[in-house]
């Protein structure tokens, strides 16, 4: 049985390193871990040992994710690739109603509707030329790299909010700068959101966004998160 070829915006996920979308869905979830954690601490206080302990939570919670993110990255790349593969050798057999099949749920729906069977029989012929594809998918260099990427991202973008603890002595006031900058970052999320969204305002979209995290953060707490 032929195996359906991955959508077009799957594909990109290979070349391009997180959408703005995919970097700011990452950006709230980081933050999201972070504050429950971090409110938690608020909510039992606590003197330099309890800190430390927090400090060790919340950066290695980060890591953790980072690590996992990172090879679910590299996992979706190597399906894409084996996906490829896959619909290439079925495009170049020789049942053309198969091929011609492959080939449509390759193109844009727009596209394949307007395809006659020459033109598919065309780039039945064209593929058919065409180096024979690897045995097994493999990662590129940019790839690997881009997943090296990924972790980083999920790491330091969450940083600034367990900072404070690390130079501010006071306990009380270094919880009260990490929320302010947990604050300022949920509102640069929201707005990046509304800007590349386009059909939100992004300083609506910003206030908005604080909402919708601290809700988040609540309910993690109140679950047991």
């Amino acid at each position: 049985m032929l195996q359906r070829p991955l959508s077009e915006e799957a594909s990109k996920s290979v070349k391009r390193f997180l959408d703005p979308i995919e970097r700011i869905s990452e950006s709230l979830f980081g933050l999201v871990m972070v504050l429950t954690i971090t409110c938690s601490f608020s909510i039992g206080g606590g003197g330099r040992t309890e800190v430390r302990q927090m400090l060790i939570g919340a950066l290695g919670c980060n890591v953790a994710w980072g690590v996992i993110d990172a090879v679910l990255y590299w996992m979706a790349c190597f399906h894409v690739h084996g996906q490829k593969i896959m619909a290439l050798r079925a495009a170049r057999e020789e049942n053309p109603e198969e091929a011609y099949r492959v080939i449509a749920d390759a193109l844009p729906p727009v596209l394949a509707s307007v395809t006659t069977p020459a033109e598919f029989e065309a780039m039945r012929r064209k593929l058919q030329q065409l180096p024979e594809p690897p045995q097994r998918p493999h990662l590129t260099k940019d790839e690997w790299l881009a997943g090296l990427g990924v972790f980083l991202w999920v790491v330091v973008q969450t940083s600034p909010v367990v900072l404070p603890f690390l130079f501010v002595h006071d306990p009380t006031r270094a919880l009260r700068i990490s929320n302010g900058i947990a604050i300022l970052l949920l509102f640069i999320t929201g707005y990046a959101y509304g800007y590349y969204t386009g059909g939100l305002r992004p300083l609506r979209s910003g206030l908005i966004m604080i909402v919708i995290g601290a809700a988040m953060v609540g309910l993690t707490i109140a679950l047991g998160g």
